[in-house]
């Protein structure tokens, strides 16, 4: 191999134009080549290069000269980006001061669309001038997902307060960094660090992430889950025939046959978060009920659940409502509700079958939903149903920052007549 490979000058930028040229060859400038740090500025904002396919695999030999000057001179590059400091706007970011004796942050500038879906309205008394205010407060974990993205800067209160700053009022105490306020943050009002993982990234991709059991009476509830008729009761349309041949009991209303521990500890499988997908539509101050339920499991700690943890989670949960029919199906179906009740507003004696003629019958065989016959609406898709299951929870296995969601349904094969 040629020696000037084996042994490259100690500058990290090009002496010539070849040298220019064959670092250009090896830049990331496409979306499936490699990355390359040193085309990042070194004073302006940082910002994160495309991923694509690596230039060679690393062997055990440790490769050739030249490539551990460009792998040392891509790290150089990206360990100085990574040291630019990170800088805000002061015309976006919001002002919260962090109360560590109730756990809260009250927000005094509020800035931005974060807090439609984000912090509650708490009266607290002002002994300032003696008279109870409402004033908007932040959980540990909406306060430490704003701090972390740069929408918030947090001060920490300080008694007697010995700093104040002017242009901000009302905001008196120390500032905190973005280490200190996850340091006094996690481990309060239940918040570990695997359920704040599991929330900052469920609000990283739009989801509305709230609390379930509401750690104060001024944390909004969420309205009471709408237990939808399952289509009628599925229950009652099982022949007395196929009931009276079952030997072996059957159904989620069945007691599970267990030994209780007296001294059992308490289960890790509670409710933690209520979920709303980013289409819901979102009152902060009357919460609807939550698209899903996820449980947050520490996954080197806690072992899969039992089948009555399950069965503790499923009854808390209410019934799922059927689920949509497919997009045809659903037209077809809705077309053929709109002809029943033209049938039934204006009945004609005409609807006979037996005054149909061949060719009539025959196209509305092809095209039922065109029948003027009043026909009874259909059942739901048994399978469909199947699949869904009458229940759902979502749990969260965080395995060292490695996030893992598993989803259990509970089914309803009983109800069914051909189980």
């Amino acid at each position: 191999m040629d020696d000037d490979l084996e042994r490259p000058s100690v500058s990290t930028q090009p002496t010539n134009d070849s040298e220019t040229r064959e670092d250009e060859d090896l830049s990331s400038g496409d979306e499936d080549e490699g990355l390359d740090w040193t085309k990042l500025p070194g004073v302006a904002r940082p910002v994160i290069p495309k991923r694509g396919e690596k230039d060679y695999e690393p062997i055990v030999q440790g490769g050739s000269g030249y490539q551990q000057h460009v792998l040392g001179r891509a790290r150089t590059a990206m360990f100085d980006a990574l040291r630019v400091p990170r800088t805000i706007s002061s015309k976006g970011v919001s002002y919260g001061i962090w109360y560590p004796d109730i756990a809260r942050v009250h927000v005094t500038t509020a800035r931005g669309t974060h807090f439609a879906s984000m912090g509650h309205s708490v009266a607290r008394e002002d002994a300032s001038i003696k008279k109870t205010l409402k004033r908007l407060e932040l959980l540990p974990e909406e306060a430490l997902y704003l701090v972390e993205r740069g929408s918030l800067f947090c001060w920490k209160t300080i008694k007697p307060p010995t700093l104040d700053v002017s242009g901000l009022d009302g905001v008196e105490g120390s500032p905190m960094m973005v280490q200190q306020v996850s340091a006094e943050m996690i481990g309060k009002e239940d918040l570990s660090s695997e359920k704040y993982q599991v929330y900052a990234y469920l609000r990283r991709l739009g989801y509305v992430v709230t609390r379930t059991n509401p750690p104060t009476p001024a944390y909004p509830r969420a309205a009471p889950f709408e237990i939808n008729a399952r289509v009628q009761s599925l229950a009652e349309r099982i022949p007395s025939v196929f009931k009276s041949l079952r030997v072996i009991p059957s159904g989620h209303s069945t007691p599970l046959n267990e030994k209780k521990i007296l001294t059992q500890p308490p289960s890790p499988y509670e409710i933690f978060f209520n979920v709303y997908k980013p289409a819901t539509p979102f009152k902060k101050t009357a919460p609807p009920a939550p698209d899903f339920s996820i449980v947050v499991v520490n996954a080197r700690t806690t072992p899969i659940p039992t089948l009555s943890e399950l069965t503790q989670l499923f009854g808390i949960l209410p019934e799922l409502p059927p689920p949509v029919p497919r997009r045809r199906l659903a037209f077809a179906q809705q077309k053929e509700q709109k002809t029943n009740v033209t049938i039934q507003n204006n009945p004609s004696p005409s609807i006979a079958s037996s005054e149909l003629s061949l060719l009539q019958r025959l196209i509305y065989f092809i095209y039922p939903a065109r029948s003027p016959i009043a026909q009874v609406p259909r059942p739901p898709n048994p399978f469909a149903l199947l699949k869904a299951g009458k229940k759902l929870v979502i749990i969260a296995a965080v395995d060292a920052g490695i996030i893992s969601f598993f989803g259990f349904r509970q089914g309803a094969f009983e109800e069914f007549p051909m189980t």
